[in-house]
């Protein structure tokens, strides 16, 4: 059950509940703990703010005063799992929080991932749920499409699996989610749009009116846009076999829409505006180097880009818009920054930032005033003495392309001769950052170098090296891990015979097959919720999604499989290759994980046990694929760490640090 206790704190000020209280070497628990702040967002007058926050033990959600930092409303939240606040006007907030749900004797599987959506009125302090109690529609939301003002009144719109009512209980009618229109006072619902096997996304207006939708064939690939709730225009199509389009947003005009497609002709994706006429595009740039859009914050027009590389840069398309947010980051030199949020003419906006000497702060800038001011720290005990280098490092894979990743380097330590944890990212299609990580920086304080590669396949770099990936899971995506830390060894900075492998996901999967499928390179592996038998896996996504999805062609082409024959993935599965294991391993996984079963590292133990191999195996009740609990995230640091520390043993501490331990 989630639960919101509601109280107003008159009087409180926020930011004394913040401060920061440097401690030097941080214990385990300064990393492990969820963040001490977290979601900040700004309403759209800028007014207000909102966040997650921790104050004295408790996980609280705040709403404050920018001017005079006062909370307007503090609600503890315990152990709800918040993963997105948003704003409904001025008054009302849009609290998004995931929970895990038994699905029954019915379904192939036996638990599923859930959102739903929590409203809190501000000024009344009501709360309530969306779907809750609604006769007619399962409680969970499915599909979050903002929110409208309508004759004085707050709407929200959102996704719903509707029921029939009509017998001794009540049934699914379908299993995909209709558009309903969701009272945020109230909590009243009607239904706005009949959804459809092939709907994927409404884009609703300021006005409440349904803009366009998109729709996917899973069985054949093929996308559409088409104006309206129903029927309506054909604005675009296309086929991509591997996934649908984003969801389409508002574009530079009300007469306007843009959306992420598939460049015709060429591989890639480019954002592309289409008039809601349905008269062909405008020449208009294709912006086909762009991550994301950015649009208004009260009118939701496209107001500008985030930029692929190293740093997510936004662009805006306003001359002022963008002087003023240049001018806002050159505030922060040599860190990662990155705009969270921001009102409609950019006088006050929050930045986020982290790197060297910076463990992630919140910084609200006022253009106005001409001043940036904290207002958040994310891990407040680790101080800028334990933050070392984050930095971008290069290296050719044995086929001569070109890649990049991060290398964190400890605090206080020359960068040579370093014992080293080689961390692949998750996905595989995502890519890592040089900003403050957590579990990278837990291995860093205590003398690891930590080096996350980007390897073919991850995402950021255009679609040319995602591809790349393709067919190359267990192979090329493999040793291209393997080559980044051969040429840090060639630059003296780490030692090759000091090295172990540890990753999350997918990089869980590159862990272990770092001591299977591969040999001779690292003193032990953890796998946190990874991949173990890929035959086994992909079957769990034919079971969730269908044989004929999307999904399912995806996991293919990354494998490189036609089939969901197990020899053909023998070879890169590390459950099957577990008689070659040459290291230690440490299996950690969430009992409730609904995206990697825990069933992939219970097999990956059977195995490594009945073929004597040295294995771990700790299991985390209650933990989810992303560990939103803090007691299951803590857990896994603790367990991680100590594993690492009994296998790799790091260099004895400098005598510096060691006499700033001393009481």
């Amino acid at each position: 059950m989630l639960r919101f206790c509601v109280a107003l704190a008159a009087g409180m000020a926020v930011l004394t509940l913040l401060n920061v209280a440097w401690a030097a070497p941080p214990p385990v628990e300064a990393y492990g703990k969820l963040p001490g702040v977290e979601e900040m967002t700004l309403s759209p007058s800028g007014q207000l703010y909102a966040f997650i926050a921790v104050i004295g033990e408790k996980r609280q959600l705040v709403a404050a005063t920018v001017d005079d930092q006062k909370p307007v409303i503090v609600a503890e939240i315990a152990n709800t799992k918040v993963v997105d606040i948003q704003w409904a006007g001025e008054d009302r907030l849009l609290v998004t929080v995931s929970q895990t749900v038994p699905l029954g004797i019915d379904f192939t599987l036996p638990k599923q991932e859930f959102l739903t959506v929590v409203v809190i009125n501000l000024k009344t302090k009501k709360v309530f749920r969306v779907f809750d109690n609604a006769q007619g529609v399962e409680p969970v939301v499915v599909g979050r499409y903002g929110a409208a003002e309508i004759k004085g009144r707050w709407y929200g719109y959102f996704g719903g699996i509707t029921l029939d009512t009509g017998g001794a209980t009540a049934v699914m009618t379908h299993g995909w989610p209709d558009l309903y229109r969701v009272d945020l006072d109230s909590g009243a619902l009607s239904m706005v749009a009949r959804g459809s096997e092939d709907t994927q996304d409404w884009l609703v207006g300021p006005d409440g009116e349904v803009i366009a939708r998109s729709l996917y064939r899973d069985e054949t690939g093929v996308w559409e846009v088409r104006a309206g709730a129903v029927g309506g225009k054909l604005l675009a199509s296309g086929q991509s076999k591997l996934e649908g389009i984003d969801r389409p947003s508002r574009g530079r005009t009300p007469d306007t829409i843009v959306i992420n497609r598939p460049a015709q002709p060429g591989p890639g994706w480019v954002y592309q505006e289409l008039p809601l006429s349905g008269a062909p595009p405008s020449k208009t740039p294709e912006y086909d180097r762009a991550d994301d859009i950015m649009s208004d914050p009260k009118s939701a027009l496209w107001v500008g880009t985030v930029n692929q590389g190293d740093q997510r840069v936004p662009t805006f398309f306003d001359p002022i818009a963008e002087a003023r947010v240049k001018g806002a980051f050159k505030a922060f030199p040599g860190l990662s920054v990155e705009l969270v949020s921001f009102t409609p003419d950019l006088r006050r906006m929050i930045v986020e930032t982290s790197g060297k000497g910076d463990s992630g702060a919140y910084w609200l800038v006022d253009i106005t005033t001409h001043k940036a001011d904290p207002v958040g720290y994310q891990y407040p005990q680790v101080g800028p003495d334990d933050v070392g280098t984050i930095e971008m490092v290069d290296w050719k894979a044995a086929d001569g392309l070109a890649l990049r990743g991060v290398l964190n380097l400890p605090a206080g330590r020359e960068a040579k001769n370093l014992p080293v944890i080689v961390m692949p990212h998750g996905g595989p299609e995502d890519r890592d950052y040089p900003k403050f990580d957590w579990w990278a920086q837990l291995f860093a304080s205590r003398g690891y170098a930590v080096f996350q590669p980007n390897f073919r396949g991850s995402s950021g770099y255009g679609v040319g090296l995602r591809d790349a990936g393709f067919g190359q899971i267990g192979r090329k995506m493999q040793t291209d891990v393997s080559d980044g830390l051969a040429a840090l060894a060639e630059q003296g900075v780490v030692d090759p015979k000091r090295a172990c492998i540890v990753g999350w996901s997918y990089g869980g999967y590159a862990a272990q097959a770092g001591v299977t499928v591969q040999q001779g390179l690292y003193r032990c592996a953890v796998s946190m919720a990874g991949l173990s038998d890929l035959s086994a896996f992909l079957n769990y996504v034919r079971d969730e999604a269908g044989a004929e999805s999307a999904s399912v062609r995806y996991w293919k082409t990354f494998m490189g499989v036609t089939s969901f024959w197990e020899n053909e993935l023998k070879p890169i599965s590390p459950a099957k290759m577990a008689a070659r294991a040459d290291a230690p391993i440490l299996l950690i996984h969430g009992k409730d994980d609904t995206v990697v079963p825990i069933g992939q590292s219970q097999e990956m133990e059977r195995a490594l046990k009945a073929a004597g191999k040295p294995v771990e195996l700790v299991t985390l009740p209650n933990a989810d694929h992303w560990l939103l609990h803090e007691d299951t995230r803590l857990a896994m640091a603790k367990a991680s760490l100590d594993f690492v520390l009994k296998y790799d043993p790091p260099d004895p501490e400098p005598a510096a640090i060691v006499a700033a331990a001393k009481p």
